[in-house]
């Protein structure tokens, strides 16, 4: 299973989030990161992949949920295992990049309908400050057909 990092900046009740410019999930909304380089630390991951898509360094991040996807209609697509992390003190101001086009939004705004069909369900849980561990089955045209989801205060160690 691939371990990959997915990283929300937030302030006073906005999230940022990044439209994929290219590669996976291109064209969709979504939170920044990425694959976990072998030797690397995940939070490494975190902080190396927010400063190359939207050019921020993240100061003080914390994990709040872990999700498993499953996609066995993609051919060459192994399960994801991604952390995701919430941001809540930087380095910078987001910029665009090659990748990522970054954008605030008002946590009442959050564009889900141009988002990966899992988000509407864990996102609302992130932004009100629970923890999350989810697994999701995609189809071949990426909807959802399998899923279990839990709300916790905070992950276990």
């Amino acid at each position: 299973m691939k371990d990959l990092t997915l990283l929300f900046l937030l302030r006073e009740g906005e999230v940022l989030l990044a439209m994929k410019k290219r590669g996976w999930g291109q064209g969709r909304w979504n939170g920044v990161g990425g694959k976990v380089e072998p030797g690397e630390s995940i939070e490494a991951a975190a902080s190396r992949e927010c400063q190359e898509e939207i050019g921020v360094t993240p100061l003080q991040f914390t994990k709040q949920a872990i999700h498993i996807f499953h996609f066995p209609e993609h051919d060459g697509v192994e399960p994801m295992k991604v952390h995701v992390f919430v941001c809540r003190k930087w380095h910078g101001e987001p910029k665009e990049s090659e990748e990522m086009k970054p954008a605030w939004f008002k946590h009442s705004a959050v564009p889900y309908t141009d988002m990966w069909p899992d988000d509407m369900y864990w996102l609302p849980m992130l932004l009100n400050d629970f923890a999350v561990t989810a697994e999701f089955t995609f189809d071949k045209n990426d909807q959802i057909i399998k899923m279990s989801l839990e709300r916790h205060e905070r992950l276990a160690a």
